[in-house]
């Protein structure tokens, strides 16, 4: 995947990691991913965010645009597993721990209720802390803001 910096730098996200992990040992790590539909595509954004304790957070990410996926469970399964596809990579290249934020909420009033336990459940097995809505949403708040 090619994972970029707000600046637009490429970079490589395992090899940043272990950089941000070595620079800063008590750092926590959050892989999101959040997708839009804007026109005839859907644009899923995956974001890996360093939260650097009470000193804010930093991020890169990786963009993509696929062909409009209109059902909504097929489209935020996806989101899914990207989230869990980058957490795996990063997980087995350096062996740390990561949380995975996912953009879907706990109310059964939301349509992304649906995808609540599958998707925790696959998480959780992996053996990932998860972090959905109304809780703390660090990945997928930046994800969003870059798929519009």
């Amino acid at each position: 995947m090619n994972f970029k910096n707000i600046q637009g730098t490429s970079i490589d996200p395992i090899t940043y990691t272990q950089n941000m992990v070595s620079k800063h040992p008590m750092i926590t790590i959050h892989v999101g991913t959040d997708s839009q539909c804007v026109a005839k595509q859907t644009q899923y954004a995956t974001v890996i965010a360093y939260r650097l304790g009470n000193c804010g957070v930093h991020y890169i990410f990786h963009k993509i645009g696929v062909p409009k996926i209109k059902d909504l469970w097929t489209r935020l399964w996806k989101e899914t597993e990207m989230s869990i596809d980058i957490a795996e990579k990063m997980k087995n290249a350096i062996g740390i721990e990561v949380q995975i934020d996912m953009d879907y909420n706990e109310d059964e009033s939301f349509k992304s209720n649906r995808l609540v336990n599958a998707s925790r459940g696959w998480a959780n097995s992996l053996g990932y802390q998860v972090n959905m809505k109304p809780n703390i949403q660090v990945a997928t708040r930046a994800a969003d803001h870059h798929c519009r």
